[in-house]
Order: structure tokens, then sequence, then C-alpha cells
């Protein structure tokens, strides 16, 4: 590739808002489903919802995410374009709708890593893997969150449930010759937020965690909290190794939001400091006696309107800060 032709690839990436290295691996998306190609076996899938990882290779395809609902004849159709290996695993970084809404039918297209060589052992798989299907992976509260208590309405069908869920900080496994670690992050967004970090491809799909489109929706209900917020992002921050002292080549962990455009480093820590100088300007008026409609009024905000001036998630992280910060009072 001659200077010229890089400096224009470049220049259209960044218009895109995708680190330079990334590739567009469809010209045509499957029926408004975009592909980025991350890393030589790593994709994401952006349009279904959430943003979805893709990870391919010998073992078959890991999927983080599954998007939102009604999506995944498209999703398996742009995934079907980049191999023809089955799905093997699901991994879900929260049960946000918009994250696990097609669980069921990507679920059901994939196939179980277990064996099928023979009557006991097929027996075996079938009742260990809800009929050979790919399983689900995620913290135990995305399962408490998707499920419901005995006698009520459960939101999601049985097998839209995470069939895997772990209880432990970490749960780690070994596909495509990569280490895949699924990091719990007890009280960000929510009590059931994941970082899963593909280790040799240097990726890691941050969930809403992270969400480059407007502030963090701290669902204060359902456990989230805005130090854990801080917390997860801090870990994000320390997850993550910039491309530097090269800082001309292509490199560096790239860090996929739950919504939004791929970041680097340097994105995480903006992010970061963001969240945290609001959460600083909230706690000084809280602390001078003023008001929830008095915060809002006065528009702590404002030197971040990127994230979504006046709007409704707004309004809600201003919300979800003040209520953390005056419950400590």
């Amino acid at each position: 590739m001659n200077i010229s032709r890089l400096y224009r690839r470049a220049a259209l990436l960044l218009m895109l808002g995708v680190p330079s290295g990334i590739q567009i691996a469809l010209a045509q998306p499957a029926e408004s489903i975009e592909v980025l190609e991350v890393k030589p076996n790593f994709y994401l899938l952006a349009g279904a919802g959430g943003n979805i990882g893709v990870q391919i290779g010998p073992d078959g395809i890991v999927v983080v995410d599954s998007g939102a609902a009604g999506k995944s004849a498209q999703i398996l159709a742009a995934i079907k374009k980049l191999s023809d290996q089955p799905i093997r695993y699901i991994v879900n970084t929260s049960a946000n709708a918009d994250h696990v809404g097609n669980n069921e039918e990507l679920s059901k297209a994939g196939r179980t890593l277990l064996p099928l060589t023979d009557t006991v052992g097929a027996e075996l798989a079938v009742t260990m893997t809800s009929g050979g299907v790919a399983p689900i992976l995620a913290a135990e509260n995305v399962l408490r969150r998707m499920s419901a208590p005995t006698g009520k309405q459960s939101p999601y069908s049985a097998d839209a449930w995470p069939t895997e869920a772990f209880s432990t900080k970490q749960k780690a496994m070994y596909i495509n010759s990569e280490a895949i670690e699924v990091q719990h992050q007890p009280a960000a967004v929510t009590d059931g937020d994941s970082f899963v970090f593909f280790r040799r491809s240097d990726v890691i799909m941050a969930g809403d965690i992270l969400d480059t489109t407007r502030f963090p929706v701290i669902d204060l209900a359902n456990g989230g909290s805005i130090q854990g917020e801080l917390d997860a992002l801090n870990r994000l921050v320390e997850m993550t190794v910039p491309p530097v002292p090269f800082v001309w080549r292509v490199g560096g962990t790239y860090v996929i939001p739950g919504h939004g455009r791929i970041c680097e480093q340097s994105d995480v820590v903006e992010y970061r400091d963001m969240v945290t100088i609001v959460r600083d300007i909230i706690r000084d008026m809280v602390e001078r006696g003023m008001t929830l409609e008095q915060i809002k009024e006065a528009q702590p905000t404002k030197a971040y309107y990127q994230y979504g001036p006046d709007s409704a998630s707004t309004n809600a992280f201003i919300e979800a800060v003040y209520k953390g910060l005056a419950a400590k009072k």
C-alpha cells in the first residue's frame, strides 16, 4: 500500500470513528447489520441493538451478546458469511434486552462442544446441554434477571436463559487457541455486568459499562451504582494496553462498548474521566444542599453534551448519581 492510499484509508476510518487497522469486513452488510473485522479472527456486528462480538476459529464460533429481539435472521446471515462453523458459545455481558434478545435463536442455531459419538454419550450430552444446542454463559445475576421466582412470569423463555451461570469473579475458557476471560463487575450499570476479554486477540467486549453514545444508564433497582461503575471503568483501563511507544503502528487493546464506536485505551480513560468529573460536580452540589431538581436545572453534564443534551438518559444518569451520593450522607 503506498503512502497516499494509507493516508486516505486512515482518514476514512477516522471519519467512521474506527481506530486505524480495523477493516470493513463486508461491503454489503447483511440486511442492515454492519460487520467490521477487528482482528483477523474477531468481528464486530453492529445494527442489531447492542454491539455483538464474534470470534471464529477451528473449534467453532463464540458470540458475545445477541442483540435486540427480532434480529436473529440478520445476525445469523451475517455470521454465516464469516464462517461455516457452528456457534459453540454465547456469552452475555448483561441481562439488558438489547444484548440478550436473540439468545434462544442463536443457541438453537449452534451446537454443543460435547461429542455425540455413541448412544450413551449422546443421551448424556442432550441432558447436559438442553438438547445439544450452544450453551449460554453469563454471571449468575443475569440468570436471575431473565428468569423469575416461583409462581411469577419470566420475561424470557427458558430457552433464552443462561445455561452456564457463574457466581465467581471470573469464568475462563480456552477456545480457538485463545484464552477467554469473562470478568464479573458486581455493581456497575447493574449487578450482573461482565467484561469479556479475548486475550490473544487483545479485544475486550465491555457491554453497557462503556457506551460512547450516552451517559451510563445506572440501574439502581438492579444493583447498579456510580461507585461500582467507576470501579469497573478503572478496571477496564487497567486491562487495556495503549499503542505505545510505536503510536503510528496498528496495535494496542481494542475495546468494544455496548453501543457506539470501537475504542482504544485513551477513549476509555476519557469516558472514565467524564463520569468522575460529573460525579464530583454533583457531589459538590449535594454537599451544598441542592435538591435533585435544582441540580438538574444547573446542568452538571453540560460540558459533555455529546452524550445527550437534556435527554431522558442524561436526566436518569444525574438522578442515579444524586441518589447514590445522597444515600451516603
